[in-house]
C-alpha cells in the first residue's frame, strides 16, 4: 500500500538537489570526503526510489546505514526499498530493528502491514495495526485506521471496511478521505441506518459539512427515501453550490420518484458545472422519454453518443423514440447503427423485425425475428415476435406449426394460447379456435388485448365478441 512515502523536498532540476546528488556521487567514488548529514541521505534515496533506480537507492541506504546505524528512519526506508524488491521477510527483519530504536514512526507500521499484505498473511497486519492505533493520537490513529480498513478491504472482509471507516470517523468525524470512503461501503454492505445515524451525528457537529450531507443522501437514497435524500443532497449543495455529484445523485432520485422535469433541471445543472458524461445526457434523455417528448429525448441521446460512440445502447434509445413515433425508416437505420457494435443482441433483431414488418417488407423481418429466437431460445418475448410476424406475413401453418413444436414451458404461456386462437381462426378451424379462446380467456382475461391487437379482424366473428364480453363482464363483477 505504501501510503505516504515521503516525497523529497526539492523538484528535480533544481540547484540544492543537483548538488547533494553529486556529493553522493563522489562519495560512492571515493573522490571526496563530503559530509552528508542523515536528512541528505533520506532526499537522495527518495530521489532515486521516485526515478525508480531501485538499486541506486540501495546504495544510498546502505551508505546511509553505515554511517549512521542507528537511524531508525534510514532503516525504514530501507525495509521500504526491500518490500518493493519483494523481500519481504528481510524488510520485516529490518524494522523490526527500527522498532527497538523508534517506535514512534507511523511508516514503520504502514511497511509491516504492506509486507503481511503482500504474503497474504492478513491476519497479522490487521494484528500490527490493531496493536498500534491506540498509541496514536490525531491525523496518525486516523492514518493506521485507513490503513487498517484498507487491509480489510484487501482481505475482502468488507463488513469491518465498513466497520473500521466508521471507527475513524467516530474519531475523527471531519476527515475527507473517510467519507469518501464510507459513502462507498455504505452502498457496498447495504448498512444504509448505521450510515444515517453515523451522519446525523457528524452533521450535530459539523452542520457544514457538505461531504456528511452527501453520505446521508446516498444512505437515505439506499432506502428509496427519496424525499429525504433530496433534502440532504440540497443542503450539500447549498453549502457547496458546485458539488456535482450531489446533483446527479438528486437527478437519480428525482427519476426514481418519477418527477422528470425536476430531474431534468438538476441534471442540467450537473453539465453546467462540471465536464459532460454520456451517463447524464443519457439521464436527460431518458426523462424526456418518459415525458413522450421524443424529439428531446433523441437529442439527449445522440448527445450521449458522441461521447461514447461504441455504445451500441444509445443507438437502440434513439430507435426505441422513432419507434414510439412509428418513424420505421430512421428507427431502422438508428437500430442498423446499434448493430455494428452486437449483432449478437436478441432486443436489436427483434425491433429491426418490427421495422421491416410494419415498412410491409415481412421477408426480411422474418429473418430478424428468427435471429432473435436463435439468440435467446429461452426467451418468451422473442417466440411472440416471431409468431406475431409469422401470422401478419400470412404464414399461418407455420406458425402453429412453430407453435406446437415450442417448449411446453414457453408455449403453455397465456399469450401463445391466444396466439394459438387467432391462428385457428385464421386457417377456419373455428371450433377449435374457440375452445382455445375460452381457455385462454379463463387463464388470463386480462391479456385478451394481446389477441384484438394481433388481428382486430377477430372482432368480425360474433362467437368471439360474445365470449370477450362475456368474460369482460365477469372481470366487472369481481371487480
Amino acid at each position: 500500500m505504501n501510503r505516504d512515502r515521503d516525497l523529497p523536498p526539492f523538484e528535480d532540476d533544481s540547484d540544492d538537489l543537483k548538488d547533494l546528488l553529486q556529493q553522493f556521487e563522489n562519495l560512492k567514488s571515493g573522490l571526496s570526503h563530503a559530509f552528508l548529514d542523515e536528512d541528505s541521505f533520506e532526499q537522495i534515496i527518495d530521489y532515486y526510489d521516485e526515478q525508480d533506480q531501485l538499486n541506486v537507492a540501495f546504495q544510498a541506504a546502505e551508505m546511509g546505514i553505515n554511517q549512521y546505524p542507528y537511524s531508525a528512519v534510514l532503516l525504514i526506508k530501507k525495509a521500504g526499498l526491500l518490500i518493493e524488491a519483494k523481500q519481504y521477510k528481510e524488510a520485516l527483519s529490518l524494522l523490526e530493528k527500527a522498532a527497538l530504536l523508534d517506535s514512534t514512526d507511523l511508516q514503520l507500521y504502514i511497511f509491516k502491514t504492506d509486507a503481511y499484505i503482500a504474503m497474504n498473511q492478513h491476519a497479522k497486519a490487521v494484528r500490527v495495526l490493531e496493536e498500534q492505533i491506540d498509541s496514536f493520537e490525531g491525523e496518525d490513529k486516523t492514518e493506521l485506521l485507513l490503513e487498517l480498513a484498507d487491509v480489510y478491504d484487501d482481505w475482502e472482509e468488507f463488513e469491518m471496511v465498513f466497520d473500521v471507516l466508521r471507527r475513524a470517523l467516530v474519531h475523527d468525524n471531519n476527515n475527507e478521505e473517510a467519507l469518501h470512503k464510507i459513502c462507498f461501503w455504505t452502498e457496498f454492505t447495504g448498512r444504509f441506518e448505521e450510515s444515517i445515524r453515523l451522519h446525523t451525528d457528524i452533521i450535530n457537529e459539523h452542520p457544514f459539512n457538505e461531504l456528511a450531507w452527501f453520505n446521508l443522501g446516498t444512505a437515505f437514497q439506499g432506502l428509496k427515501l427519496y424525499e429525504k435524500a433530496i433534502d440532504a443532497y440540497q443542503y450539500a449543495i447549498a453549502i457547496d453550490e458546485k458539488f456535482d455529484y450531489a446533483y446527479r445523485n438528486m437527478g437519480d432520485a428525482y427519476i426514481r420518484m418519477r418527477k422528470y422535469p425536476e430531474a431534468i433541471e438538476v441534471l442540467s445543472r450537473h453539465l453546467e458545472i462540471a465536464k459532460p458524461e454520456d451517463v447524464i445526457y443519457e439521464a436527460i434523455g431518458h426523462c424526456y422519454d418518459k415525458q413522450r417528448k421524443y424529439t428531446q429525448a433523441r437529442y439527449y441521446y445522440r448527445k450521449a453518443s458522441h461521447l461514447s460512440p461504441t455504445d451500441d445502447k444509445l443507438y437502440y434509445k434513439v430507435a426505441m423514440a422513432y419507434m414510439a413515433e412509428e418513424n420505421w425508416a430512421n428507427a431502422l437505420k438508428s437500430l442498423q447503427s446499434a448493430m455494428k457494435y452486437n449483432k449478437q443482441s436478441g432486443d436489436y433483431n427483434m425491433a429491426i423485425g418490427e421495422c421491416y414488418l410494419q415498412m410491409g417488407k415481412f421477408k426480411d423481418a422474418l429473418v430478424y425475428l428468427l435471429n432473435a429466437v436463435r439468440l435467446r431460445p429461452a426467451n418468451a418475448r422473442g417466440w411472440q415476435c416471431f409468431m406475431r410476424g409469422l401470422y401478419i406475413s400470412g404464414f399461418h401453418e407455420e406458425a402453429l406449426g412453430q407453435l406446437n413444436a415450442l417448449d411446453p414451458k414457453i408455449s403453455s404461456k397465456p399469450v401463445f394460447q391466444y396466439y394459438k386462437a387467432a391462428i385457428l381462426f385464421r386457417l377456419g378451424r373455428q371450433k377449435e379456435a374457440l375452445l382455445q379462446l375460452e381457455t385462454a380467456l379463463q387463464r388470463s382475461p386480462k391479456l385478451a388485448k394481446q389477441f384484438v391487437e394481433l388481428d382486430a379482424e377477430l372482432l368480425q366473428h360474433t362467437s368471439v365478441v360474445d365470449m370477450l364480453g362475456r368474460y369482460r363482464a365477469s372481470l366487472r363483477k369481481k371487480k
